[in-house]
């Protein structure tokens, strides 16, 4: 008979850290949404009469793009056939529930983009009359003008591609915290870089990224609670000071 499959106990995590700074950044973008630095960036990188600098680049769509963003499909695609081949697998079955993890995080952060964006329906820079189109600007929380095309840029699509990567840094924290940490970093750089390349191309003001990134952690980090966190045992005097404290109120 085989022996139960068991996971690491996690290492301690401050969800009121991880869970209450990103809802604090949500929150900040819907009071002050900051449309002078989206704008302002946005001129930057937009020369009258020629376009966004990074409109017609061949590396910034065809290898940052296109290319980067079948990459981390192939990572998940080859996630997914990992989790399926560990059913029958049993070398593999150990790692099967982190892999499914790794699945579902990915797969739903990635998959509410383009509901949102129907939803939203928020122009991307390159639609813009100030931008060379023809379509009138409105931020996120104010009604969108009459228009027979209506945007699908809110939140960043391709950003994703790298912040749902994030699911990378929960799915190691408790098994290699040390690679943990480098996949966090690789996660967050790799958004931010595609992040940067689609402003360059007009498709996205700074905010939608940064809403994407808030998206792709939160959904990873409430998948890594649900699935793979497993705080360790409280001690006898961690209760005994619980049950004092709560005797005392």
């Amino acid at each position: 008979m085989a022996a139960p499959i068991t996971l690491p106990r996690s290492r301690p995590l401050n969800f009121w850290l991880v869970l209450a700074l990103p809802l604090a950044a949500a929150a900040a973008l819907l009071m002050f949404e900051p449309v002078t630095l989206d704008l302002t960036l946005a001129q930057w990188m937009y020369r009258p009469g020629e376009g966004f600098i990074g409109r017609h680049s061949w590396f910034l769509e065809d290898i940052l793009h296109d290319r980067a963003k079948q990459l981390v499909i192939l990572l998940s695609v080859s996630a997914l056939v990992a989790w399926v081949i560990g059913l029958f697998y049993a070398p593999l079955r150990p790692y099967c529930r982190t892999l499914g993890y790794v699945v579902l995080s990915m797969g739903i952060a990635a998959s509410i983009v383009t509901p949102l964006k129907a939803l939203t329906a928020v122009q991307c820079p390159w639609d813009l009359a100030q931008f060379g189109g023809k379509e009138v600007y409105s931020s996120l929380l104010t009604p969108r003008p009459p228009t027979t095309h209506p945007g699908r840029c809110w939140p960043g699509g391709h950003a994703s591609s790298g912040f749902v990567l994030f699911a990378l840094y929960f799915a190691l924290r408790d098994r290699k915290p040390r690679l943990a940490r480098y996949a966090f970093w690789f996660a967050f750089g790799l958004g931010s870089l595609f992040s940067i390349s689609r402003m360059m191309q007009g498709a996205h003001f700074l905010s939608h990224n940064i809403w994407t990134a808030l998206f792709d952690w939160m959904i990873c980090l409430g998948f890594y609670a649900l699935l793979l966190y497993r705080p360790a045992p409280r001690t006898a005097t961690e209760q005994s000071a619980e049950l004092d404290a709560a005797q005392s109120s």
